[in-house]
């Protein structure tokens, strides 16, 4: 005898059918997401600078070698050539400062630009006497009603977070006024460079780093030689868990790694990192600018 259906129970399975085809629908798309590989990186990406919520490219143009000396050597015309070239190839990030012998050239460099696509990044040396007036020499120089990042220059010793506390509340002054957007430090000492980690005013770090640890933070000031780079990795680290922007220099060893080789395990190190949010390096050509955006692509895509 066959077995008939109420009406109730028809009415029953038909809805649990019904439901069972909806939620495929609505998962389909999840699975299809979960299926997508995660998105490509590259060197010319927009950034987010730590929690300062400023974009950057992840690779900037740095315009210091030697203090400038090897920019200066091009003449200013080639110079600004080269930074449109390094734009047109997408990175927005210039790395300047007021002990560059480039910084006069900046403001006609980034001239034609659009400003609000620019990430500029300066540093003020010493202890000028009246910081803000420094401070507004920088917008000045740059044409700009603003830097994106400011940075106290070169620190060295473990104590300087007390002895630049009159400098270091001019920055925040400036940003008060909307001069600066955010400000930081760069450290050319492991003391230092604790430091700048453990007080609360730091938002931008600056931070020497190759695997080589060739010209690198160590105990000593301005050390050429080589140091453990594990504890600088590690104060990167702490710096990242307290919301820091992080940009690594000295990639290439101040410009030492002539061999292939020494700067595509450099890229490769430093693009592992993940609590690296962008990296600097100087250039002198457009072919040194190619190759470092091919060596970072290629790092990024295996890292």
């Amino acid at each position: 005898m066959k077995s008939q259906l109420t009406r109730r129970q028809f009415l029953r399975r038909t809805t649990a059918l019904a439901g069972s085809a909806l939620l495929s629908r609505w998962a389909l798309p999840e699975r299809l997401a979960a299926a997508e590989p995660p998105a490509k990186r590259t060197a010319t990406d927009q950034v987010t600078l730590g929690k300062t919520g400023i974009k950057l490219s992840r690779l900037g143009f740095g315009t210091g070698s030697n203090n400038g000396q090897v920019q200066i050597a091009l003449g200013k015309v080639a110079f600004t050539q080269l930074v449109h070239y390094a734009y047109d190839h997408g990175i927005t990030y210039i790395d300047t400062a007021q002990a560059y012998r480039t910084f006069g050239w900046i403001g006609d460099a980034i001239k034609g630009l659009p400003r609000e696509k620019l990430f500029i990044q300066s540093k003020v040396p010493g202890k000028p006497e009246d910081v803000l007036a420094t401070i507004d020499n920088h917008r000045k120089t740059f044409n700009t009603d603003y830097v994106d990042s400011l940075l106290v220059h070169c620190m060295t010793r473990g104590t300087w977070t007390d002895e630049w506390k009159r400098i270091m509340d001019g920055f925040n002054e400036a940003k008060e006024k909307k001069w600066i957007r955010a400000h930081g430090v760069s450290c050319h000492t492991l003391p230092a460079l604790r430091a700048a980690t453990a007080i609360d005013w730091t938002e931008v770090h600056l931070v020497r780093v190759n695997p080589q640890g060739h010209v690198t933070d160590g105990q000593t000031e301005f050390g050429r030689g080589n140091n453990d780079i594990a504890p600088v990795i590690e104060e990167i680290k702490t710096m990242k868990a307290k919301g820091r922007g992080v940009i690594a220099m000295k990639l290439i060893g101040n410009g030492d790694f002539k061999a292939p080789e020494d700067r595509e395990k450099a890229m490769r190190f430093v693009m592992a990192n993940k609590e690296i949010d962008a990296a600097v390096i100087g250039f002198k050509s457009t072919q040194e600018i190619d190759e470092a955006i091919e060596r970072m692509n290629r790092a990024l895509a295996e890292a």
